[in-house]
């Protein structure tokens, strides 16, 4: 296993983890916080630079309500601003 070692102050934006879990490898940005996973370390890591990039603003588009009723979803049903998502995982312990 390889390892380093940097200076407490450094900077992490550049960072990424890697690991196995099974047969699935995993990417995760330390920065953002964002993950991706692959079959392999390549296929892992190019997931995760497309979902950073996405993250980022810098690829992709944003959902339009002719997107949204092509899904069968009615444009009214969705607030404009983004909020935390209703899901137990994210209450407060």
């Amino acid at each position: 296993m390889a390892s380093s070692t940097r200076p407490e102050d450094a900077s992490r934006a550049d960072e990424v983890h890697l690991w196995r879990e099974e047969e699935t490898w995993v990417a995760k940005d330390v920065e953002t916080g964002v993950a991706s996973q692959g079959d392999t370390r390549e296929e892992a890591l190019a997931m995760l630079d497309e979902a950073v990039a996405l993250h980022e603003g810098e690829t992709g588009r944003p959902v339009t309500d002719e997107d949204l009723r092509k899904l069968g979803i009615d444009p009214d049903s969705v607030p404009d601003e983004p909020r935390e998502p209703d899901a137990p995982w994210f209450d407060d312990e």
